[in-house]
């Protein structure tokens, strides 16, 4: 059976941990079968699942303030040297506490990231991709008025090699956006748009880099936040994202 070739690397697709070859070949595997196609569905929900379960609970500062109140008292002492414990866990916290500051951005990116990889890999693994399926920008626009907050425009594409195929309501963090599926050769490229907030304050570095086997690009415009994502050439994700910049700048 051909499912029997791909079935053990379905987990790897899912992370996006394939080579890029083994990623265009799986994702044409999923568009004829169901059962892969299933597997894949169950794995990335159980993925963003598992991740918003770890992010519920957050120890609060009245659970510390307990936990101390039940410590026994420290003993005093009298020794002239008894500050330098205080001084070296003082330096200690205040490290910790820069390191995590530091990182603390990378690592909610690198999660923004990685949910948006999950609802492109699901997107193009499902039978379905788009609700609404049209290459007419004019088609496509106004099927997304009443569903977002928001509205935004679509370049004219005749004469350039994308081709657009339709479109749907993403959830990224509970905010609605549009998730739009461009095609240019046999590559499918998501572009997702969402409201702009500060967890898309994205370090310049990370306005055009890979992540995993995907070429992404982001960049904000009018209050909008635009997030390229695709396992085509990087050099055509970025065209595509000129053609968008173009009609989306006053």
């Amino acid at each position: 059976m051909a499912c029997d070739l791909w079935r053990d690397k379905i987990a790897a697709y899912a992370d996006a941990e394939l080579p890029s070859e083994e990623m265009r070949a799986m994702a044409g595997h999923l568009r004829g079968c169901a059962s892969c196609t299933a597997d894949l569905l169950g794995r990335v929900q159980l993925k963003r699942a598992v991740a918003n379960a770890g992010n519920r609970f957050t120890p609060s500062i009245d659970l510390r303030e307990r936990i101390q109140k039940g410590l026994p008292p420290k003993e005093k002492s009298f020794s002239p040297w008894a500050w330098m414990p205080k001084l070296a866990v003082a330096a200690a916290f205040m490290a910790i506490a820069f390191l995590l500051f530091r990182e603390w951005p990378v690592g909610r990116q690198g999660q923004t990231f990685a949910e948006l990889a999950d609802l492109h890999v699901a997107t193009l693994a499902s039978a379905n991709p788009v609700d609404v399926v049209s290459s007419d920008r004019h088609t496509v626009k106004p099927w997304f008025q009443g569903k977002l907050p928001f509205t935004f425009n679509l370049p004219e594409l005749a004469g350039t090699p994308f081709t657009l195929e339709g479109g749907r309501v993403s959830y990224l963090g509970q905010a609605p956006g549009a998730q739009l599926i461009f095609r240019i050769a046999k590559h499918r490229i998501s572009v997702f748009i969402f409201q702009d907030r500060p967890a898309f304050r994205f370090s310049p570095g990370d306005s055009r880099s890979r992540r995993a086997t995907f070429n992404v690009e982001t960049w904000a415009e009018q209050d909008l936040r635009y997030i390229f994502m695709g396992d085509a050439d990087p050099s055509d994700v970025h065209k595509l994202s000129e053609l968008l910049k173009a009609v989306t700048r006053p």
